[in-house]
Protein backbone atom coordinates (compact mmCIF):
# COMPACT_ATOMS: atom_id res chain seq x y z
CA UNK A 1 0.00 0.00 0.00
CA UNK A 2 0.91 3.44 -0.80
CA UNK A 3 1.71 5.78 2.23
CA UNK A 4 1.75 9.32 3.12
CA UNK A 5 3.84 10.22 6.41
CA UNK A 6 2.93 13.64 7.75
CA UNK A 7 4.35 15.88 10.22
CA UNK A 8 5.05 19.92 10.43
CA UNK A 9 8.46 19.28 11.03
CA UNK A 10 9.69 16.67 7.93
CA UNK A 11 13.81 17.09 8.37
CA UNK A 12 15.09 17.38 4.56
CA UNK A 13 18.25 18.08 2.91
CA UNK A 14 16.53 21.24 2.26
CA UNK A 15 15.40 22.41 6.09
CA UNK A 16 12.35 21.65 8.18
CA UNK A 17 9.34 22.01 7.06
CA UNK A 18 5.69 21.08 7.40
CA UNK A 19 5.10 18.16 4.50
CA UNK A 20 3.53 15.14 3.72
CA UNK A 21 6.52 12.42 2.63
CA UNK A 22 4.98 9.91 -0.20
CA UNK A 23 6.09 6.06 0.16
CA UNK A 24 5.56 3.56 -2.28
CA UNK A 25 7.01 -0.24 -2.54
CA UNK A 26 9.26 1.40 0.23
CA UNK A 27 10.55 4.01 -1.26
CA UNK A 28 9.79 8.07 -1.43
CA UNK A 29 7.92 9.02 -4.25
CA UNK A 30 7.72 12.42 -3.54
CA UNK A 31 7.94 15.32 -0.57
CA UNK A 32 4.49 17.12 -1.39
CA UNK A 33 2.07 19.35 0.80
CA UNK A 34 -0.54 17.54 3.45
CA UNK A 35 -3.06 19.01 1.14
CA UNK A 36 -1.69 17.09 -2.64
CA UNK A 37 -1.70 13.32 -0.46
CA UNK A 38 -3.45 11.37 -3.04
CA UNK A 39 -6.95 9.87 -1.41
CA UNK A 40 -5.65 5.91 -1.70
CA UNK A 41 -2.24 6.79 0.39
CA UNK A 42 -2.26 5.67 4.34
CA UNK A 43 -2.06 8.51 6.21
CA UNK A 44 0.24 8.38 8.83
CA UNK A 45 0.05 11.67 10.77
CA UNK A 46 2.65 12.25 13.23
CA UNK A 47 1.70 16.08 13.79
CA UNK A 48 4.26 17.95 15.91
CA UNK A 49 6.52 15.38 16.45
CA UNK A 50 9.63 15.66 14.11
CA UNK A 51 10.04 13.03 10.84
CA UNK A 52 13.79 12.56 10.59
CA UNK A 53 15.70 10.60 8.29
CA UNK A 54 16.60 6.88 9.62
CA UNK A 55 19.92 7.31 11.12
CA UNK A 56 23.10 5.56 9.33
CA UNK A 57 25.61 4.62 12.09
CA UNK A 58 29.08 4.55 10.58
CA UNK A 59 30.85 2.74 13.67
CA UNK A 60 29.61 -0.17 15.63
CA UNK A 61 31.01 -3.25 17.18
CA UNK A 62 28.13 -6.41 16.27
CA UNK A 63 31.24 -8.90 16.97
CA UNK A 64 29.00 -11.70 15.35
CA UNK A 65 30.93 -14.46 14.43
CA UNK A 66 32.87 -15.30 17.22
CA UNK A 67 31.98 -12.95 19.94
CA UNK A 68 28.59 -13.32 20.18
CA UNK A 69 27.91 -13.35 23.74
CA UNK A 70 29.49 -9.49 23.64
CA UNK A 71 26.69 -8.37 21.26
CA UNK A 72 25.26 -9.82 17.95
CA UNK A 73 23.15 -8.95 14.87
CA UNK A 74 19.81 -10.19 16.66
CA UNK A 75 20.54 -7.72 19.76
CA UNK A 76 22.80 -4.86 18.28
CA UNK A 77 20.12 -4.34 15.54
CA UNK A 78 16.87 -4.47 17.83
CA UNK A 79 18.94 -1.67 19.99
CA UNK A 80 19.50 -0.03 16.69
CA UNK A 81 15.84 0.27 15.93
CA UNK A 82 15.20 1.50 19.10
CA UNK A 83 17.09 4.23 19.06
CA UNK A 84 16.32 5.43 15.59
CA UNK A 85 18.81 3.47 13.28
CA UNK A 86 18.03 1.96 10.06
CA UNK A 87 21.46 1.62 8.46
CA UNK A 88 24.58 0.60 10.87
CA UNK A 89 28.14 -0.10 9.72
CA UNK A 90 30.12 -2.81 11.11
CA UNK A 91 33.28 -2.80 12.03
CA UNK A 92 35.81 -5.45 11.14
CA UNK A 93 37.60 -6.02 14.82
CA UNK A 94 35.55 -8.03 17.88
CA UNK A 95 34.46 -10.73 15.31
CA UNK A 96 36.08 -13.85 15.02
CA UNK A 97 37.42 -14.03 12.25
CA UNK A 98 37.89 -10.82 11.53
CA UNK A 99 36.54 -8.86 7.90
CA UNK A 100 40.52 -8.87 6.81
CA UNK A 101 39.49 -11.60 3.69
CA UNK A 102 36.27 -12.20 1.78
CA UNK A 103 35.80 -15.10 2.98
CA UNK A 104 35.50 -13.62 6.56
CA UNK A 105 33.17 -11.69 5.03
CA UNK A 106 30.42 -14.12 3.51
CA UNK A 107 30.58 -15.64 7.77
CA UNK A 108 29.60 -12.63 8.53
CA UNK A 109 27.04 -12.20 6.16
CA UNK A 110 25.78 -15.66 7.06
CA UNK A 111 25.83 -15.13 10.74
CA UNK A 112 23.78 -12.21 10.11
CA UNK A 113 20.98 -13.95 7.71
CA UNK A 114 17.79 -13.62 9.28
CA UNK A 115 18.36 -11.98 12.16
CA UNK A 116 18.74 -7.93 11.89
CA UNK A 117 15.61 -5.42 12.15
CA UNK A 118 17.53 -3.31 10.71
CA UNK A 119 20.02 -2.92 7.62
CA UNK A 120 23.67 -2.98 7.83
CA UNK A 121 26.90 -3.17 6.00
CA UNK A 122 30.38 -4.04 6.58
CA UNK A 123 33.90 -2.59 6.86
CA UNK A 124 36.71 -4.33 6.20
CA UNK A 125 40.06 -4.69 7.87
CA UNK A 126 43.57 -3.39 7.21
CA UNK A 127 45.73 -5.28 9.34
CA UNK A 128 49.28 -6.45 9.39
CA UNK A 129 50.47 -7.46 5.44
CA UNK A 130 46.41 -8.07 3.96
CA UNK A 131 47.03 -5.44 1.42
CA UNK A 132 46.62 -8.30 -1.20
CA UNK A 133 43.03 -8.35 0.77
CA UNK A 134 41.87 -5.25 -0.42
CA UNK A 135 41.16 -5.27 -3.95
CA UNK A 136 38.76 -8.33 -3.53
CA UNK A 137 36.91 -7.25 -0.52
CA UNK A 138 36.17 -4.34 -2.49
CA UNK A 139 34.61 -5.88 -5.04
CA UNK A 140 32.81 -8.32 -2.36
CA UNK A 141 31.07 -5.09 -0.94
CA UNK A 142 32.61 -3.98 2.13
CA UNK A 143 32.22 0.02 1.93
CA UNK A 144 35.28 0.58 3.43
CA UNK A 145 38.23 -0.42 5.73
CA UNK A 146 39.65 0.36 9.22
CA UNK A 147 42.81 0.02 10.36
CA UNK A 148 44.00 0.56 14.37
CA UNK A 149 47.71 2.74 14.58
CA UNK A 150 47.82 1.44 18.08
CA UNK A 151 47.19 -1.96 19.60
CA UNK A 152 43.41 -2.64 19.59
CA UNK A 153 43.22 -4.46 22.68
CA UNK A 154 41.37 -7.96 20.86
CA UNK A 155 42.76 -11.23 19.74
CA UNK A 156 42.21 -11.53 15.79
CA UNK A 157 43.21 -8.03 14.70
CA UNK A 158 46.71 -6.31 14.45
CA UNK A 159 47.60 -2.58 13.98
CA UNK A 160 49.33 -1.34 11.17
CA UNK A 161 52.49 0.32 11.32
CA UNK A 162 53.64 3.01 8.13
CA UNK A 163 54.97 0.51 6.11
CA UNK A 164 52.29 -1.50 5.94
CA UNK A 165 49.94 1.69 5.57
CA UNK A 166 52.23 2.36 2.43
CA UNK A 167 51.64 -1.23 0.39
CA UNK A 168 47.26 -0.70 1.73
CA UNK A 169 47.79 2.70 0.26
CA UNK A 170 48.29 2.38 -4.08
CA UNK A 171 44.95 -0.28 -3.15
CA UNK A 172 43.06 2.40 -1.36
CA UNK A 173 43.02 4.65 -3.92
CA UNK A 174 42.87 2.18 -6.75
CA UNK A 175 39.22 1.39 -5.29
CA UNK A 176 38.32 4.90 -4.01
CA UNK A 177 37.06 3.54 -0.54
CA UNK A 178 38.13 5.28 2.93
CA UNK A 179 40.49 3.97 5.06
CA UNK A 180 39.02 4.38 8.74
CA UNK A 181 41.70 4.95 10.97
CA UNK A 182 41.51 4.58 14.51
CA UNK A 183 44.13 7.62 15.44
CA UNK A 184 46.69 6.92 18.49
CA UNK A 185 50.07 6.13 18.11
CA UNK A 186 51.95 3.51 20.08
CA UNK A 187 54.83 5.48 20.78
CA UNK A 188 53.00 8.13 23.30
CA UNK A 189 51.07 5.77 24.46
CA UNK A 190 54.28 3.85 25.58
CA UNK A 191 55.91 7.02 27.24
CA UNK A 192 52.64 7.31 28.85
CA UNK A 193 52.54 4.22 30.81
CA UNK A 194 56.21 3.95 31.91
CA UNK A 195 55.54 7.31 33.34
CA UNK A 196 52.45 5.77 34.96
CA UNK A 197 54.23 3.00 36.81
CA UNK A 198 52.87 2.74 40.48
CA UNK A 199 49.92 4.76 40.05
CA UNK A 200 46.55 4.28 40.93
CA UNK A 201 44.63 3.22 38.08
CA UNK A 202 41.47 3.18 40.01
CA UNK A 203 41.63 7.12 39.51
CA UNK A 204 40.27 8.42 36.42
CA UNK A 205 42.86 10.85 36.00
CA UNK A 206 45.43 8.11 35.86
CA UNK A 207 43.71 6.34 32.58
CA UNK A 208 42.99 10.17 30.68
CA UNK A 209 47.33 10.53 31.37
CA UNK A 210 47.79 7.46 29.90
CA UNK A 211 46.35 7.93 26.54
CA UNK A 212 47.77 11.83 26.02
CA UNK A 213 46.00 13.96 23.25
CA UNK A 214 49.69 13.84 21.73
CA UNK A 215 49.09 10.18 20.73
CA UNK A 216 45.76 11.48 18.85
CA UNK A 217 47.47 14.41 17.19
CA UNK A 218 50.66 12.52 15.99
CA UNK A 219 48.69 10.03 14.64
CA UNK A 220 46.73 12.29 12.54
CA UNK A 221 49.72 13.91 11.37
CA UNK A 222 51.52 10.85 10.00
CA UNK A 223 47.65 9.78 8.03
CA UNK A 224 47.64 12.81 6.90
CA UNK A 225 50.77 12.90 5.18
CA UNK A 226 49.80 9.64 3.90
CA UNK A 227 46.58 10.95 2.65
CA UNK A 228 48.64 14.07 0.90
CA UNK A 229 51.26 11.55 -0.53
CA UNK A 230 48.67 9.09 -2.00
CA UNK A 231 45.48 10.63 -2.45
CA UNK A 232 43.58 7.90 -0.45
CA UNK A 233 40.41 8.99 0.98
CA UNK A 234 40.68 9.45 4.68
CA UNK A 235 38.45 9.18 7.68
CA UNK A 236 39.67 9.64 11.28
CA UNK A 237 37.40 8.26 13.77
CA UNK A 238 35.96 8.90 16.99
CA UNK A 239 37.79 12.10 17.47
CA UNK A 240 38.14 12.72 21.22
CA UNK A 241 40.85 15.73 21.09
CA UNK A 242 40.14 19.02 19.64
CA UNK A 243 44.39 19.51 19.51
CA UNK A 244 44.05 17.94 16.21
CA UNK A 245 41.44 20.40 14.89
CA UNK A 246 43.70 22.87 13.34
CA UNK A 247 45.54 20.55 11.31
CA UNK A 248 42.69 18.78 10.19
CA UNK A 249 40.72 22.28 9.55
CA UNK A 250 44.30 22.68 7.30
CA UNK A 251 44.38 19.95 5.27
CA UNK A 252 41.14 20.00 4.07
CA UNK A 253 41.38 23.63 3.09
CA UNK A 254 44.32 22.30 0.98
CA UNK A 255 41.89 19.78 -0.61
CA UNK A 256 42.63 16.73 0.90
CA UNK A 257 40.34 13.80 0.87
CA UNK A 258 39.58 13.57 4.92
CA UNK A 259 36.23 13.25 6.75
CA UNK A 260 36.24 13.20 10.67
CA UNK A 261 33.83 11.80 13.27
CA UNK A 262 33.26 12.01 16.57
CA UNK A 263 31.07 10.40 19.17
CA UNK A 264 27.91 11.14 21.50
CA UNK A 265 30.37 10.26 24.79
CA UNK A 266 32.79 12.94 23.72
CA UNK A 267 29.72 15.09 23.53
CA UNK A 268 28.21 14.32 26.53
CA UNK A 269 30.40 13.15 29.43
CA UNK A 270 33.27 15.24 30.81
CA UNK A 271 36.44 14.18 32.68
CA UNK A 272 36.28 16.14 35.13
CA UNK A 273 32.41 14.32 36.61
CA UNK A 274 33.47 10.79 35.73
CA UNK A 275 33.85 9.22 39.16
CA UNK A 276 37.23 6.95 40.25
CA UNK A 277 36.54 3.28 39.21
CA UNK A 278 33.98 4.22 37.12
CA UNK A 279 35.06 1.78 34.35
CA UNK A 280 31.49 2.13 32.47
CA UNK A 281 33.02 5.37 31.45
CA UNK A 282 36.29 3.89 29.40
CA UNK A 283 37.09 4.40 25.76
CA UNK A 284 39.71 5.18 23.95
CA UNK A 285 41.03 7.69 23.10
CA UNK A 286 38.99 9.09 26.54
CA UNK A 287 36.68 11.23 27.48
CA UNK A 288 38.88 14.38 28.18
CA UNK A 289 37.78 17.86 29.12
CA UNK A 290 34.93 20.15 30.00
CA UNK A 291 36.73 22.67 27.56
CA UNK A 292 37.32 19.88 25.43
CA UNK A 293 33.92 19.05 24.52
CA UNK A 294 32.70 22.45 24.10
CA UNK A 295 35.66 22.89 21.46
CA UNK A 296 34.08 19.69 19.60
CA UNK A 297 30.87 21.12 19.91
CA UNK A 298 31.66 23.81 18.17
CA UNK A 299 34.09 21.93 15.63
CA UNK A 300 30.85 20.10 14.53
CA UNK A 301 28.60 23.41 14.22
CA UNK A 302 31.56 24.92 12.38
CA UNK A 303 32.04 21.88 9.75
CA UNK A 304 35.50 20.64 11.09
CA UNK A 305 33.76 17.68 12.42
CA UNK A 306 31.72 15.69 9.77
CA UNK A 307 29.56 13.73 11.65
CA UNK A 308 28.76 11.30 14.89
CA UNK A 309 29.20 7.66 15.29
CA UNK A 310 28.52 6.08 18.37
CA UNK A 311 31.08 3.58 18.18
CA UNK A 312 28.50 1.35 20.12
CA UNK A 313 31.19 -1.53 21.75
CA UNK A 314 29.83 -3.48 24.51
CA UNK A 315 31.08 -6.30 26.02
CA UNK A 316 29.51 -8.81 29.21
CA UNK A 317 29.71 -7.21 32.50
CA UNK A 318 32.34 -8.91 34.32
CA UNK A 319 35.05 -7.13 31.38
CA UNK A 320 34.36 -3.74 32.65
CA UNK A 321 35.56 -5.10 35.98
CA UNK A 322 33.31 -2.76 37.82
CA UNK A 323 33.73 -4.58 41.01
CA UNK A 324 37.76 -3.99 40.88
CA UNK A 325 37.36 -0.26 39.44
CA UNK A 326 40.46 -0.76 37.09
CA UNK A 327 40.59 1.39 34.45
CA UNK A 328 43.86 -0.84 33.37
CA UNK A 329 42.32 -3.88 33.31
CA UNK A 330 38.82 -3.21 32.30
CA UNK A 331 37.92 -3.39 28.80
CA UNK A 332 37.24 0.17 26.62
CA UNK A 333 33.83 0.70 25.17
CA UNK A 334 30.73 2.13 25.44
CA UNK A 335 27.05 0.92 24.77
CA UNK A 336 24.94 3.61 23.09
CA UNK A 337 22.89 2.84 20.38
CA UNK A 338 19.49 3.20 21.91
CA UNK A 339 20.39 5.83 23.32
CA UNK A 340 22.65 8.16 20.97
CA UNK A 341 20.20 10.10 19.24
CA UNK A 342 18.86 11.54 23.35
CA UNK A 343 22.06 12.31 24.11
CA UNK A 344 23.16 14.28 21.08
CA UNK A 345 19.99 16.34 21.14
CA UNK A 346 20.18 17.05 24.93
CA UNK A 347 23.10 18.61 23.81
CA UNK A 348 22.57 20.30 20.91
CA UNK A 349 19.30 22.01 22.77
CA UNK A 350 21.55 23.26 25.53
CA UNK A 351 23.72 24.70 22.43
CA UNK A 352 20.69 26.34 20.62
CA UNK A 353 21.41 23.78 17.16
CA UNK A 354 18.08 22.79 15.24
CA UNK A 355 16.87 19.82 14.03
CA UNK A 356 18.63 19.91 10.56
CA UNK A 357 21.99 19.06 12.21
CA UNK A 358 20.79 15.66 13.56
CA UNK A 359 19.94 14.64 9.52
CA UNK A 360 23.58 15.81 8.34
CA UNK A 361 25.60 14.57 11.42
CA UNK A 362 23.76 11.40 12.28
CA UNK A 363 22.56 10.40 8.97
CA UNK A 364 23.45 12.27 5.87
CA UNK A 365 27.07 12.51 6.04
CA UNK A 366 27.55 8.97 7.36
CA UNK A 367 25.53 7.27 4.47
CA UNK A 368 28.09 9.54 2.29
CA UNK A 369 31.20 8.22 3.90
CA UNK A 370 29.76 4.33 3.04
CA UNK A 371 28.62 5.16 -0.64
CA UNK A 372 25.01 4.42 0.22
CA UNK A 373 23.42 7.89 0.06
CA UNK A 374 21.64 7.21 -3.34
CA UNK A 375 19.87 4.74 -0.80
CA UNK A 376 20.37 6.32 2.70
CA UNK A 377 20.72 9.59 4.90
CA UNK A 378 18.11 11.74 3.72
CA UNK A 379 13.95 12.26 3.11
CA UNK A 380 14.41 12.84 -0.50
CA UNK A 381 12.92 11.35 -3.32
CA UNK A 382 14.00 7.68 -4.53
CA UNK A 383 15.70 7.20 -1.08
CA UNK A 384 14.69 4.18 1.25
CA UNK A 385 11.84 4.97 3.04
CA UNK A 386 13.53 4.74 6.48
CA UNK A 387 12.11 7.35 8.80
CA UNK A 388 12.72 7.78 12.87
CA UNK A 389 9.72 10.07 14.24
CA UNK A 390 11.33 11.55 17.04
CA UNK A 391 9.58 13.86 20.30
CA UNK A 392 12.19 16.69 20.69
CA UNK A 393 10.15 17.48 23.75
CA UNK A 394 10.41 14.30 26.07
CA UNK A 395 12.09 14.51 29.13
CA UNK A 396 13.27 10.44 29.95
CA UNK A 397 15.91 8.97 32.36
CA UNK A 398 17.64 6.23 30.75
CA UNK A 399 17.54 2.79 32.66
CA UNK A 400 18.67 -0.48 31.98
CA UNK A 401 15.01 -1.76 30.44
CA UNK A 402 16.00 0.78 27.62
CA UNK A 403 19.05 -0.43 25.96
CA UNK A 404 17.91 -3.07 24.33
CA UNK A 405 21.30 -4.88 23.99
CA UNK A 406 22.64 -7.86 24.76
CA UNK A 407 24.25 -6.47 27.89
CA UNK A 408 22.46 -4.03 29.82
CA UNK A 409 25.16 -1.50 30.80
CA UNK A 410 25.84 1.74 30.06
CA UNK A 411 27.37 4.41 31.62
CA UNK A 412 24.21 6.43 30.44
CA UNK A 413 21.90 4.92 32.69
CA UNK A 414 20.37 7.37 35.13
CA UNK A 415 21.18 10.21 32.98
CA UNK A 416 18.44 12.44 32.25
CA UNK A 417 17.68 13.43 28.54
CA UNK A 418 15.26 15.34 26.40
CA UNK A 419 13.63 14.07 23.09
CA UNK A 420 12.10 10.50 22.49
CA UNK A 421 12.85 7.96 19.61
CA UNK A 422 8.57 7.39 19.17
CA UNK A 423 8.84 4.96 16.07
CA UNK A 424 11.04 3.83 13.86
CA UNK A 425 10.60 2.90 10.16
CA UNK A 426 12.66 0.72 7.51
CA UNK A 427 11.62 0.92 3.83
CA UNK A 428 8.06 2.16 4.90
CA UNK A 429 7.61 -0.81 7.56
CA UNK A 430 7.32 -0.01 11.35
CA UNK A 431 9.66 -1.81 13.25
CA UNK A 432 9.78 -0.31 16.27
CA UNK A 433 7.23 2.21 17.96
CA UNK A 434 6.25 3.41 21.61
CA UNK A 435 8.71 1.04 23.36
CA UNK A 436 7.72 -2.29 21.19
CA UNK A 437 8.92 -4.28 18.03
CA UNK A 438 7.39 -5.45 15.18
CA UNK A 439 7.27 -9.24 15.04
CA UNK A 440 9.81 -10.62 11.84
CA UNK A 441 12.60 -9.05 10.83
CA UNK A 442 13.31 -6.74 7.42
CA UNK A 443 16.89 -5.82 7.76
CA UNK A 444 18.96 -6.28 4.71
CA UNK A 445 23.02 -6.72 4.26
CA UNK A 446 23.71 -3.77 1.76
Amino acid sequence: MAQAFISTKVVTPEGVRAAAVLVHEGKIAAVVSASEVPRDYEVLDFGGRALLPGLVDPHVHINEPGRTEWEGFATATRAAAAGGFTTLLDMPLNCLPATTTVEALEAKRAAAAGKCEVDWAAWGGVTGNNSGDIEPLAAAGVRGFKCFLAEPGVDGFFRVDETELRAAAPHLRAMGLPLLVHAELPAPLERAAKALEGSDWRRYATYLASRPDAAEVDAIALMLSLCREYGFRLHIVHLATEQALGMLRAARTEGLPVTVETCPHYLHFVAEEIPDGSTLHKCAPPIRSRANRERLWQALADGDIDMIGTDHSPCPPEMKRMEEGSFKTAWGGISSLAVALPVVWTGMRERGLGLDRIARWMAQMPAKLAGLDARKGAIAVGRDADFVVFDEQAETRVSTDALHCRHAISPYVGEALHGQVVATYVRGKCIFEDGEFAKGVCGHAL
